[in-house]
């Protein structure tokens, strides 16, 4: 299965809720940061090939247009030169070329959308790694803290029954988690969803042709 597959399970995770359901922390948090560097490995492969896409389609899309462009500068240059027969026949490819050109614009704008769809997925997968480095470095304080105060406890350390030891590593751990939440909360996109604008063109050689000529008259 490709990443883009899983494109809404990928933005749907959530780091903070599996964590707090899991019955071993530590265990899981390194299970997740193996997960999450998998993921990012993936859409990092994936995106070069979505971007090449993207690039040929609107490649495509562009030499279609100029093609158009092209067709009419065509057919006002036919009607100039009194040969409305030749101008028609311009405007009649102009025709045709404008129905591939809706189709390359449709390719177009769903490529693009695959690859905002990348760079959601890269971000999102980045702003958990954050988090999880995050809750990873208040488990292990919290753990070191612990052990520490065990010791206290058991009159093992020259600091006695102090307990301060543990809430000053517990308030620094607690820090660095909403310093490093707020940072991936800035990087974190939320619009995932692309939108597409379908034009619908109904080309007519003749109404073009006469718009050539009404613009000639006025030139006169």
């Amino acid at each position: 299965m490709s990443v883009l597959a899983r494109f809404r399970d990928i933005m749907a995770s959530n780091v903070n809720v599996l964590l707090d359901k899991a019955k071993d922390p530590e265990k899981e948090m390194d299970e997740y940061m193996r997960s999450l560097n998998l993921n990012l490995g993936a859409v990092k492969a994936e995106t070069a090939s979505v971007e090449a896409e993207e690039s040929r389609a609107k490649r495509a899309w562009e030499e279609c247009k100029a093609e158009i462009s092209k067709l009419q500068r065509y057919a006002e240059k036919s009607v100039e030169a009194g040969d409305e027969e030749k101008a028609r026949s311009f405007l009649e490819m102009k025709a045709k070329e404008a129905e591939c050109e809706q189709q390359l614009q449709a390719k177009y704008h769903a490529a693009a959308a695959n690859a905002a769809r990348m760079k959601h997925m890269q971000d999102k997968l980045i702003a958990d790694m954050t988090q999880l480095e995050s809750r990873r470095t208040i488990l292990q304080a919290k753990l070191a803290a612990a052990k520490a105060q065990q010791k206290v406890n058991e009159g093992g350390s020259p600091l006695g029954s102090d307990s301060s030891i543990f809430d000053a590593m517990e308030e620094k751990a607690n820090r660095a988690y909403d310093e490093a939440m707020a940072l991936a909360e800035l990087r974190q996109q939320t619009d995932i969803d692309a939108l597409f604008e379908n034009r619908e063109r109904v080309p007519n050689a003749d109404k073009d042709l006469a718009a050539i000529k009404e613009k000639l008259q006025r030139n006169e």
